[in-house]
């Protein structure tokens, strides 16, 4: 009796490996798939894209510095008339 339930618990387990392998094959199987439905951009999309973010990013950076100055300054007035 023993020897059967040992011998039952080889064959569950090696089932469940089988069953994980099999899961794993079919995830890149479909990843593959998927891959392969993805429109990817042109280089001229990606340069054109890049310099818009570029851009948003010096822009945002220069507007907070001035309004950052503007407090800056306003700080220094209301300090130095005190």
């Amino acid at each position: 009796m023993a020897k059967n339930t040992t011998s039952e618990k080889k064959s569950e387990k090696k089932s469940e490996k089988k069953k994980e392998g099999g899961k794993i094959r079919k995830w890149f199987k479909d990843l593959k798939v998927e891959f392969k439905k993805v429109v990817w951009p042109t280089k001229k999309t990606v340069i054109n894209n890049t310099s818009v973010v570029l851009g948003v990013i010096v822009g945002s950076a220069i507007l907070v510095g001035l309004i950052d100055q503007g407090f800056l300054g306003l700080l220094r007035l209301i300090y130095n008339a005190g």
